[in-house]
């Protein structure tokens, strides 16, 4: 684990080098964070990370959101994800199960245009399973919403696992 002071004091390289893989596929977000140091504690390091993806235009949020991996997928995906995806049992469906989940992933990325992004970390396949065909009653709005809020549990699971306090 590093320390917060660590954090503070890291140029910028370094910053994204340690945080850069916490939004998904997005370095970008550790870049434009950095600018806000010192952070006073990790919940106010994530707040500006999150505020990052809050100030995006809706069309460049929705492509950051295509930058997260469908669930249960088998395509090779980061380190964070694969872990997370793991600990929920994802990787261990029945070929049943995992065509279920295709399907249902293709209906959702059909009706809002980015994949389902779910924080699965303490919830077993069941449990996302009907969250996943809870929230295809969405509408786009709501789900935008709940994508987001789904982005922030994630990435706060992990900074917990990286930074100490």
């Amino acid at each position: 684990m590093i320390q917060l002071s660590a954090v503070n004091d890291m140029n910028q390289k370094e910053f994204v080098l340690a945080l850069g893989t916490i939004f998904e596929n997005s370095p970008w977000v550790a870049e434009a964070a950095w600018a806000f140091r010192p952070f006073q504690s990790r919940s106010g390091l994530h707040e500006a990370m999150l505020q990052m993806i809050k100030d995006l235009p809706e069309a460049r949020l929705h492509a950051f959101y295509r930058m997260h991996p469908d669930l249960a997928t088998r395509l090779s995906i980061g380190e964070y994800s694969t872990r997370e995806q793991q600990g929920a049992g994802l990787d261990q469906l029945s070929p049943e199960e995992f065509a279920e989940f295709a399907a249902a992933n293709r209906h959702y990325m059909e009706k809002f245009g980015f994949p389902f992004i779910h924080a699965v970390r303490g919830s077993n396949k069941t449990e996302i399973w009907s969250a996943l065909q809870q929230r295809l009653t969405h509408s786009l709005e709501e789900e935008t919403k709940e994508a987001m809020n789904q982005i922030a549990k994630i990435t706060s699971f992990r900074l917990a696992d990286l930074i100490e306090g």
